[in-house]
Parts: structure tokens; C-alpha cells; sequence
């Protein structure tokens, strides 16, 4: 028996698997820097909206800040530091705030101040288009003056400040050419049957596309940014009214409204134009220096409308 047992093999015991490799862990690439955010777009401008118990209209500004504000004075809109008293009123601006005086850039700084301060006060301000903003976003730059580059800090400051990236450029992208609000439409120039055809919201649309269009150099002189656009037209202030006239009654007929108020064609009298038994006023009176600061505004409660 002890033979036997002497004979018996012991079993070995497995020697421990080897420890598995640590896990290395990937390599990282480097940190890439961010890209920029994009400008974030646009507003999209209004096209009809309902009558305020009042309304005003005012024209074409050409950079002179202080004449701005002298003429929203007499509206009874600010105060003499250019600070927003009129209430619940709204403000209809018909463009044209650049070019031709000193200070552009205080124009829209007042423009957007006032904004913010109406709709603070349950009022609204709507500045609109003209054809010097657009030319100025194209780089047409041949009515700037040099006291207006100079309250930008000159011209690579104005170029970038009016760019679409730039605070004055985005604010100006966002406008719309031409609103109609209750029964009045409003525009720079004017807007004749073809183009009252294809209705407010479609013309704000088409000349926020043509002012930077994307790989389409030829885009930019879009019919809508031509001579007989909303932005040029002056055939319903300048033809006689036994053709302005039934152009504008077609007009408003296709735009469900009763009167149209424009700006862009100085009135020598320097007091606001009326036509056509009242459908159509002209409230462009020079109300800059450039143009012999003749101040006006129009207000409108209900039917009843008077230049001041």
C-alpha cells in the first residue's frame, strides 16, 4: 500500500494566465479651433398688419441724425434727446436713412434705439428700405460723404460694419421693402400694378435675395431692385395724375388697401404731396439739411389723414 500510494501523481496546479495587456488608450487629434458661428439670419420683416388707433409716417432722412429727430419731435413721437414718448403709436419710416449727410450710422443707431423703446411702450417702429441702404449693401457708395465715413472710423469700418455680418448690415438685411399696415401701404418708391400683383411679403422677399445673391452676380440687379421697382418707382408721383392715377387704383385694388404713402421723390414744395383725391402721398419733403430741412410727418388716425 505504500508502494501504491508512493506511486500516485499529485495533480499540478495550473499556473495563473499572464495579465492581459492594458488597453492603451486612443490617441486624441489635436483640438481644432471653432469655427465661427454664422451670422444668424434675419427676421423676417412684416408685410400686413393691423391699424394702430394712430399712426405716423416719415421720410427720407439722409444721415442727418439731428433732422431726424427734429421732425419725429413734431409728431410728437421723442423727446429732444431723440428718447421714444409717443406711447402706443407706431412709426412708419419709409427709408432712405443713408447717404448724402454726415451720420448714417447715427440715423440707424437712433432708428434701432427707437424700436426698442415704442415696443416698450406698446408702440412699434417700422423702419423700411430705400434704395440708398441697398446701394450702400452693394457697395455703391457714390453719394457717402466723408464726414459719414468718418463717424465710422472710416471706410473699411463702414464697409465691414454694413456687411451681412456686420451690426449695421444684419439690422438692414432684416427690413422689409414695403408693409402694408390697416388700409395704408407704404413704400420708398412706389409700387405699380405688376409688382402690387405679387403682393407685399413676395417683394420682401425677392429684395432681400437680390441685395447679396448667393454665386449670382446678375441677381443683384434683379427687376425688383430696377428702375420701375418699389425701391425707384416714381411714375405715380412724377406722370400725370390721368395715369398714375388708375395705375394706383389697380394697385391698391390688388393690395386690399385704400391709400399709398412713399417717400424717395423730393417734393419742391418741401411740403408733403397729395393725389389722386388722397390715395397717394408723397411725404419725401427734404427733411435733411442736404435738402434744406423742410421737418414733416403724416398721421393717420382711421380716415383721417394729415401732413404736418
Amino acid at each position: 500500500m505504500l508502494l501504491l500510494l508512493a506511486c500516485v501523481q499529485t495533480p499540478a496546479v495550473p499556473a495563473p494566465a499572464p495579465p492581459a495587456p492594458a488597453v492603451q488608450p486612443a490617441a486624441q487629434p489635436a483640438a481644432q479651433p471653432a469655427a465661427p458661428a454664422p451670422a444668424p439670419a434675419p427676421a423676417e420683416p412684416p408685410s400686413v398688419l393691423p391699424a394702430p388707433p394712430i399712426l405716423f409716417a416719415v421720410g427720407d432722412l439722409h444721415g442727418d441724425r439731428a433732422s431726424a429727430i427734429a421732425a419725429l419731435q413734431l409728431a410728437g413721437l421723442v423727446d429732444a434727446e431723440g428718447r421714444w414718448i409717443g406711447g402706443d403709436r407706431w412709426l412708419v419710416q419709409t427709408g432712405d436713412i443713408t447717404d448724402r449727410g454726415p451720420d448714417s450710422k447715427g440715423v440707424i443707431a437712433l432708428l434701432r434705439q427707437l424700436q426698442a423703446e415704442a415696443a416698450a411702450a406698446g408702440g412699434r417702429v417700422i423702419p423700411l428700405l430705400g434704395n440708398h441702404e441697398v446701394m450702400n449693401m452693394q457697395g455703391d457708395w457714390r453719394y457717402v460723404s466723408p464726414a459719414d465715413l468718418s463717424g465710422y472710423g472710416g471706410e473699411a469700418a463702414r464697409r465691414a460694419a454694413e456687411a451681412p455680418g456686420g451690426e449695421d448690415g444684419r439690422w438692414l438685411r432684416g427690413l422689409g421693402a414695403t408693409v402694408q399696415v390697416g388700409s395704408t401701404v407704404f413704400a420708398h418708391g412706389g409700387i405699380d400694378p405688376h409688382w402690387a400683383g405679387i403682393g407685399i411679403a413676395e417683394i420682401n422677399r425677392q429684395v432681400l435675395l437680390s441685395i447679396d445673391p448667393a454665386g449670382d452676380p446678375a441677381g443683384a440687379k434683379a427687376p425688383v431692385l430696377g428702375t420701375d421697382g418699389p425701391l425707384w418707382n416714381r411714375s405715380l408721383v412724377l406722370e400725370e395724375e390721368t395715369v398714375a392715377c388708375p395705375q394706383l387704383a389697380q394697385a391698391l385694388q390688388s393690395l386690399g388697401a385704400s391709400r399709398m404713402v412713399v417717400g424717395h421723390t423730393t417734393q419742391e414744395s418741401g411740403k408733403i404731396g397729395a393725389r389722386c383725391g388722397g390715395a397717394l402721398y408723397a411725404i419725401d419733403t427734404g427733411i435733411s439739411d442736404h435738402y434744406g430741412r423742410h421737418l414733416s410727418a403724416l398721421r393717420i388716425e382711421g380716415s383721417v389723414v394729415t401732413p404736418l
